[in-house]
């Protein structure tokens, strides 16, 4: 079996940019994005529901790292919220 032709690399955290350079040395630049659906050969040699982000512009794979709990490598934190949408405070 050949090795994987595409390129896969941490994902820094709070990295949202590709930082893959070209043939000419120039960065790529392009979003990442959350890749919900990898092909049968990516799905083969990172396994099945594995979070993998990948480059819209060259196509390179990215893991993220363990510590980074968001794309963005913000911390959010998750509030209570009333049937109607809104936030519940509570009043210590």
């Amino acid at each position: 079996m050949s090795p994987l032709a595409v390129k896969i690399k941490d994902k820094k955290p709070g990295q949202r940019a590709c930082d893959e350079k070209d043939q000419k040395g120039e960065v790529c630049c392009g979003h990442l994005k959350r890749w919900y659906t990898p092909d049968e050969e990516v799905t083969k040699e990172l396994g099945k529901g594995v979070e993998i982000y990948r480059c819209e512009r060259c196509r390179t794979l990215y893991r993220p790292v363990p510590g980074d709990r968001s794309t963005a490598g913000q911390r959010y934190e998750l509030h209570p919220v009333n049937i109607l949408g809104g936030f519940s405070r509570d009043n210590k």
